[in-house]
């Protein structure tokens, strides 16, 4: 295939990925859930963060990359969109498949839709391949607009080690623990991983507006800077469900919605 547009509806496969109750307390920790959050970090009363989901899913953009579809080096994690149909159980046996929806023309690259389905969760990442646009496809949804002052902001701090802790639960790229991998994009350390800021975001958001956070119904957003492990960051909420996150180089997430049950 030499066209993006080429891998417009291909299907990327099925797989089953099983787990256990210490996959979805290590995803709580590196997103940082409270001691105190007893049913997110104790296995005898466990709720999983509907998140954790998109950990089980990340085979599928791999795939992706393998089969040649952009330059894995190059790639980056443009947005993030989770549905949530039923709640995860503790430890299991998910199955999946995964499919290319839509691939996108920047002109000066190219957007892959990775969407993944299950039983439990749709999950649709989108990708951003620089230097492969211009092959006269569609141009696909443009930024999200501007919004309004929040109607709460709320600060959050992030680990020194959490980009550590993340990595173990299945997306191992090197940017985000090897600073040369991390030189070789441009940035002077390595990076958070877009979905452990995106999933404390979330987290911050269920506490604020009193849900539990893991009556979380859908999550999106669009990563618009790199996180450094360690840095300050703030939350900010709407009422309709807007979220953005914010460092003080300005948004690192923004575009953002998170609804609870």
């Amino acid at each position: 295939m030499n066209s993006p547009a080429d891998w417009k509806g291909r299907v990327l496969g099925e797989r089953t990925v099983a787990y256990t109750d210490r996959d979805p307390i290590l995803y709580a920790l590196a997103i940082g859930a409270r001691p105190d959050e007893l049913d997110l970090v104790f296995e005898d009363r466990l709720r999983v963060l509907p998140p954790f989901a998109l950990t089980l899913a990340q085979w599928a953009p791999d795939v992706l990359g393998s089969a040649g579809a952009f330059e894995v080096g190059n790639a980056v994690h443009g947005s993030q969109r989770l549905r949530v149909l039923r709640p995860l159980p503790p430890a299991g046996e998910i199955s999946m498949r995964a499919r290319v929806p839509e691939v996108w023309d920047k002109g000066s690259a190219a957007v892959y839709d990775v969407a993944v389905e299950s039983d439990y969760f749709v999950a649709t990442w989108s990708l951003f391949c620089p230097g492969i646009g211009g092959f006269g496809g569609e141009r696909g949804p443009g930024r999200p607009p501007a919004l309004d002052s929040p109607d709460w902001t709320v600060p959050l701090s992030t680990a020194d080690n959490q980009a550590l802790l993340y990595r173990l639960l299945g997306d191992r790229h090197h940017i985000h623990v090897d600073p040369a991998a991390a030189a070789g994009i441009g940035q002077p350390r390595p990076i958070l991983h877009g979905l452990a800021t995106l999933g404390a975001g979330a987290l911050v958001a269920a506490r604020q507006v009193g849900a539990h956070p893991a009556d979380l119904t859908s999550l999106e957003g669009r990563f618009a800077a790199p996180v450094f492990p360690g840095e300050e960051l703030r939350v900010e909420g709407w009422s309709d469900g807007g979220l953005r996150i914010t460092s003080e180089r300005g948004p690192v997430v923004d575009g953002g919605r998170v609804h609870f049950g």
